[in-house]
C-alpha cells in the first residue's frame, strides 16, 4: 500500500479535495491500487497529504460518485471493479456515455475491412450477401480494463468514410458530424452467452465465463439502416438500466 508523503501544490486554483481527488484517480487507474485493495485510512491520507479530515472525506466522496470507490463499514475504503451502467433508453456510443458519468474510456481497434455480409446482416441492411459490407471490431477499455468486445457493420457506402478515420473514438459522432447522418433510433436484442476464446483473451476473462450480448441495429431518422452490431460485455462489469411505467 501506497503510503508516502505527498506535495501538494499551493498554488495551484484547484481546491485540495480535488487535488487529493486526482491523484488517487490516477493511482487507481495506474494499477497502484488494484480492484478490491483497501486505500489508506482516513487517517493515513491526512497524513500522507497534509490536510484535514473533512478535505480527505471530500476527496473520497467524489472518488465514490464517480464508481472508483466503495466503502464498508468499519473496514474502509476499497478499489472498485469497474462496472458501466448505460442507460437502455438513450442511444448512445459506449463513449458518449461513460465519459458523462466521468470514467475514462479507451479503445484499441482489432480490425476493419471489408466483408462479405452474413445472413443475419445481409437482412438488417436489405442486401444480398455477395455484396461488401465494412466490417470494424474494436475492444472497449473502462478506467483501462477491457469491458466489451464490439463487432460493428456498416454499409458499403459508410465503410468508404469510415476508412479514412481514426476508429477509436465514437462512431456515432462521427456518422452525425462529420458524414451528416442524423441518427434516430435502434433494435436491440439483449441475452446472454459463453466467452468463446477469441472474447476471453480480449476481455480477460475465462473461457465459458458469462457475457452480456447485444445486438442492435441502429437507424436514421428516416428508418434507413446504418450500423449492425454485436456487443459482447463480461458479466461481471456491465449493466443496461431503463425505466419501465405501469399503464
Amino acid at each position: 500500500m501506497l503510503t508516502e508523503k505527498w506535495e501538494m501544490n499551493s498554488r495551484s486554483s484547484q481546491p485540495l479535495y480535488l487535488q487529493i481527488k486526482d491523484a488517487l484517480k490516477q493511482r487507481i487507474l495506474d494499477g497502484d491500487y488494484a480492484a478490491h485493495e483497501r486505500l489508506p485510512s482516513e487517517s493515513e491520507l491526512m497524513k500522507m497529504f497534509g490536510v484535514s479530515r473533512i478535505t480527505v472525506r471530500q476527496s473520497l466522496r467524489d472518488l465514490h460518485s464517480d464508481g472508483l470507490v466503495f466503502s464498508v463499514q468499519g473496514k474502509g475504503t476499497f478499489v472498485s471493479k469497474p462496472k458501466a451502467v448505460q442507460d437502455v433508453q438513450r442511444l448512445q456510443g459506449f463513449g458518449e456515455a461513460m465519459t458523462l458519468k466521468g470514467y475514462e474510456t479507451s479503445t484499441r481497434v482489432l480490425l476493419q475491412e471489408y466483408s462479405r455480409p452474413s445472413q443475419a446482416v445481409a437482412e438488417a441492411f436489405a442486401i444480398n450477401r455477395s455484396h461488401r459490407v465494412y466490417e470494424v471490431k474494436r475492444i472497449r477499455y473502462l478506467n483501462r480494463e477491457p469491458i466489451s468486445m464490439d463487432h460493428s457493420f456498416f454499409p458499403a457506402e459508410i465503410g468508404a468514410k469510415l476508412e479514412h478515420h481514426d476508429l477509436a473514438q465514437d462512431i456515432f459522432p462521427m456518422l452525425e458530424n462529420q458524414f451528416g447522418e442524423s441518427l434516430g433510433y435502434a433494435d436491440l436484442m439483449i441475452g446472454a452467452v459463453a466467452a468463446d476464446d477469441d472474447h476471453a483473451r480480449a476481455l480477460n476473462v475465462e473461457v465459458n465465463s458469462p457475457c452480456l450480448r447485444i445486438s442492435r441495429i441502429v437507424y436514421t431518422k428516416s428508418g434507413k439502416p446504418i450500423d449492425f452490431e454485436y456487443l459482447t460485455y463480461r458479466g461481471d462489469a456491465f449493466q443496461y438500466q431503463l425505466k419501465v411505467d405501469r399503464n
